[in-house]
């Protein structure tokens, strides 16, 4: 039964079940429909809470039986306290953000481990889009030019200085291309053929 609900999950979601240890306290920053939570609720033991802006998705995670509080992620996380959570996750949320170096420095003020998610803009398929004289439309970044949420893209290489800059210890990096995980092609060059980053930070 776990088996299939791990299947189920979103391929950067069902990495970061495994990388969340039994019983934590987890804060789920832009949590979506909460599936991340409620997956973690069941297998996991975890507690904790995630934060949504939109309406939709919160009556979602209530029916999931999550947890939720109706918040915009760019307000930042005042009403938390310094270290109140094992881990805060942020997933595919960062490129939206008007300062995702800031809000990932409070992600690790609040909680003792973070891990953060995001479309790679290094990839091919980005790169040839962007050869062709065209915003990239791709598997990981498939809104139109007009309609996307992302304000603030980065490739695993700008993410790297990021966390060399800030000196943020990454405990784990996991680089996917579609439904795969890391294997040979993406080790060698992840900038390029990485679709999405997984990061596990700590300060």
């Amino acid at each position: 039964m776990i088996a299939a609900t791990v299947s189920a999950l979103r391929p950067d979601l069902a990495v970061i079940s495994d990388w969340i240890a039994p019983k934590s306290r987890v804060l789920d920053l832009g949590c979506g429909d909460g599936a991340l939570l409620a997956h973690l609720q069941k297998t996991r033991e975890v507690g904790g809470y995630g934060l949504e802006i939109d309406s939709a998705n919160v009556v979602r995670c209530i029916d999931s039986g999550v947890n939720v509080i109706q918040a915009d992620v760019d307000a930042g996380l005042r009403g938390f306290e310094s270290d109140s959570f094992d881990y805060v996750v942020m997933t595919q949320t960062l490129q939206a953000l008007q300062r995702p170096d800031q809000v990932v420095g409070e992600m690790l003020r609040v909680g003792k481990t973070a891990i953060v998610t995001f479309p790679n803009f290094g990839h091919w398929r980005v790169r040839l889009g962007l050869l062709a004289g065209r915003m990239p439309n791709t598997p990981a970044l498939p809104e139109e030019w007009y309609d996307t949420p992302n304000i603030h893209l980065c490739t695993v290489a700008d993410f790297d200085d990021l966390c060399r800059e800030r000196r943020w210890t990454v405990l784990k990096r996991s680089l996917l291309h579609h439904e795969r995980r890391d294997d040979g092609v993406i080790r060698l060059s992840p900038n390029l053929f990485a679709e999405n980053a997984l990061y596990m930070l700590q300060r």
